[in-house]
């Protein structure tokens, strides 16, 4: 049936043809670039990044490599592989070569055989070769200091070495705590390691085995030590307890555990890995709350001493910190800093503490790199553009890759900032989007837009289906009700262990906001996200009737039925606990699912049927509440995918599908 339903999708050109309106529409989903990874090379003088765009012949996401000069000068593709990736791009240490990711196979290797691997070309582009061959591919690396070697993390492999596949998988067998991962699946008892492999040789020696996880690998400057992140004790599936350790790069040496934080030291979540100083006597990290807190408490900004074992926190302020590299003189670090609605690269003194913002205004910075000599660039996007890698200068940003250009002749909606007052007094903060033709004193239909995490927020960047809808001619309203991140701890743990409380009273309150601005219709108002926006649009509907259309993507609402099925089993016992001792917390996550007859507003529900972040049981059950009381509503389910979507066709099938289902309940359209 996929098969088929592809080769449909791929014979129907005219539906994958880009909108040639001035407008951004659905078809131009196909056309955005989404630039990631920038890293300079050893002189600073030209940088590598990863592309990702659309394959429409292969119907994937596929990533190509792209270098550009500091100048801005000589953009040019180095991989295109019709049918395969590369990502993740490290100049070797002399400059003369990128080594690289990628899940293309060998020549003659059957395409269903190949595994993701190093793989090393001239930097200047050329021929590629690949470097590694392990059993179930690579997940990570990094170069050593003298370029002959790599430190890099694998998998333990499905079967042995030498032993042929076989015609079926074999059982499922698991004896984890926590039994499901989003885009691994099923958990055995492999792991991910560590290994040091000589390039020269090829030899690969394991540096940490055992029962755990090693993951984002960091070699110090001077050769001698390679930094990693781990859980370990008794369970390490039990508890959120990462550290840092430290190890020589050879086989036998005995690893050291560096951070000592009964708490998360350096959670791989937050796609961080621990920075060296220049003179390798210290490292960057990140740092959570206690366990307890999960991802509710602000990740700090930390320091650790690698003699000593000395941590400290230079600038302690309620904020979240990301992506942190140091100056070339040690005494400060560049990291990213998220305030309400928006996240800038900033610097830290580390004697002082002062925290000194260097991109200014209404952005979304994502990442960064620091050359050897102090040149930054960074990777960011706002309201009106995605990302663009530019180099950060006293005069402020000059651009040097943006692979969106043709957006420069769409008509695009701006984005407002907006303050509320929620029932309680409490100040919300949110973003709204008139539609394109909006005409003051006439009030058009709202699709209210509700952020995943719970501990996220929407901030100025890029929205693609809010451009789509204002070019649609309806308004949108994104609230950050209490539980978003970027205005400190005390206003994301507002919704611990309550879901769909204060947050539900926050996003009504938003609505009342606009409506009473005479921007909104109050007779013609939607509402729907993704992941937690999918829970908490759940919980809005089953509170307030007045919403005539809903979409509720990747969400649950029976906590009792998600328990043991998807793969936060640890984040359910520090929040709520287990079903059988806290009937009465369950019972209140559970409340849109329990009260589900008190739902009139007809709500479509999307699930990815490979997704073990929030699986298709959450969108399933309460499609099927709905169903048993005649109230409008459908389930799509999108074959093979996890979490995030990454297919081209499924992507613009969801855009297409949800305006169609705003403009038949809020525009009477067929």
């Amino acid at each position: 049936m996929r098969g088929a339903l592809l080769s449909v999708l791929l014979l129907a050109a005219p539906a994958w043809a880009a909108d040639t309106d001035a407008r951004f529409g659905a078809g131009d989903l196909a056309r955005l670039a989404d630039l990631t990874e920038p890293v300079f090379s050893p002189d600073g003088n030209t940088l590598a990044y990863t592309v990702s765009t659309a394959n429409l012949a292969e119907d994937k996401t596929q990533s190509d490599l792209w270098r550009v000069g500091y100048d801005g000068t000589g953009r040019v593709r180095l991989t295109d592989t019709p049918k395969h990736s590369e990502w993740r791009p490290q100049w070797s240490p002399d400059g003369k070569s990128i080594a690289f990711l990628s899940d293309a196979p060998m020549p003659g290797e059957d395409e269903d055989d190949a595994t993701t691997q190093v793989w090393l070309m001239p930097a200047g582009g050329g021929k590629p070769r690949r470097l590694t061959k392990f059993a179930d591919g690579v997940e990570d690396f990094v170069w050593s200091p003298d370029g002959k070697r790599l430190a890099l993390i694998a998998r333990d492999p499905e079967r042995p070495a030498g032993t042929p596949k076989p015609k079926n998988p074999p059982p499922i067998v698991t004896e984890r705590y926590q039994l499901r991962e989003d885009g691994v699946g099923y958990l055995d008892g492999r792991r991910k390691h560590l290994y040091v492999f000589d390039i020269a040789s090829g030899r690969a020696d394991l540096l940490t085995p055992g029962a755990h996880d090693e993951q984002l690998p960091s070699w110090s400057p001077d050769g001698r030590l390679i930094a990693y992140v781990t859980k370990r004790g008794v369970d390490p599936d039990r508890h959120l307890n990462f550290d840092i350790y430290v190890i020589e790069p050879k086989a036998g040496a005995a690893e050291r555990q560096l951070t000592t934080f009964t708490g998360s030291d350096l959670d791989p979540y937050w796609e961080t890995r621990p920075t060296w100083s220049p003179d390798s006597t210290r490292i960057a990290y990140l740092r959570s709350g206690e366990d307890k807190w999960i991802y509710y408490a602000p990740w700090q900004l930390a320091i650790v001493d690698v003699a000593t074992g000395t941590e400290r926190i230079p600038a302690p302020i309620d904020r979240c910190f990301t992506k942190p590299h140091w100056s070339p003189d040690g005494r400060s670090v560049y990291a990213l800093v998220e305030q309400s609605r928006v996240t800038n690269l900033s610097r830290i003194d580390l004697d002082s503490g002062q925290v000194t913002a260097v991109t200014q205004g209404a952005r979304f910075d994502y990442d960064l790199d620091v050359s050897r000599d102090g040149r930054i660039a960074v990777l960011g996007g706002g309201d009106l553009h995605p990302y663009t890698i530019d180099a950060v200068e006293g005069s402020g940003l000059r651009t040097l890759a943006d692979h969106n250009e043709f957006l420069s002749k769409k008509q695009l909606a701006p984005t407002e900032a907006i303050r509320f007052r929620s029932g309680d007094d409490t100040q919300i903060e949110g973003l709204l989007v008139k539609p394109l033709d909006y005409q003051p004193g006439r009030r058009y239909p709202m699709i209210v837009r509700l952020h995943g995490g719970p501990v996220y927020q929407f901030s100025h960047e890029f929205m693609p289906d809010w451009q789509v809808y204002a070019a649609n001619g309806y308004a949108v309203l994104a609230v950050n009700p209490r539980g978003s991140s970027g205005r400190g701890f005390d206003f994301s743990r507002a919704i611990y262990a309550d879901w769909g409380n204060v947050d539900v009273r926050d996003v009504l309150a938003g609505v009342d906001h606009v409506v009473a601005q005479g921007i909104a219709d109050p007779q013609r108002l939607g509402v729907g996200g993704w992941s937690y926006g999918g829970i908490l649009t759940n919980a809005v509907i089953a509170s307030d009737t007045r919403f005539k259309a809903a979409i509720s993507g990747a969400g649950a609402s029976n906590m009792y039925g998600m328990y043991g099925h998807d793969q936060y089993i640890r984040e359910y016992e520090l929040e709520l606990g287990t079903p059988w001792a806290n009937r009465e917390v369950y019972d209140r996550a559970s409340f849109p699912f329990l009260h589900s007859d008190r739902i009139t507003t007809p709500t479509m529900f999307q699930c990815a049927d490979a997704d073990a972040n929030v699986p298709c049981l959450g969108a399933e059950q309460m499609y099927q509440a709905l169903r048993s009381r005649n109230v409008p509503t459908r389930l799509v389910v999108y074959p093979g995918e996890n979490h995030g979507l990454t297919v081209p066709s499924y992507l613009r099938d969801r855009l297409t599908r949800n305006l169609a289902w705003y403009d038949q309940y809020l525009k009477g359209a067929p």
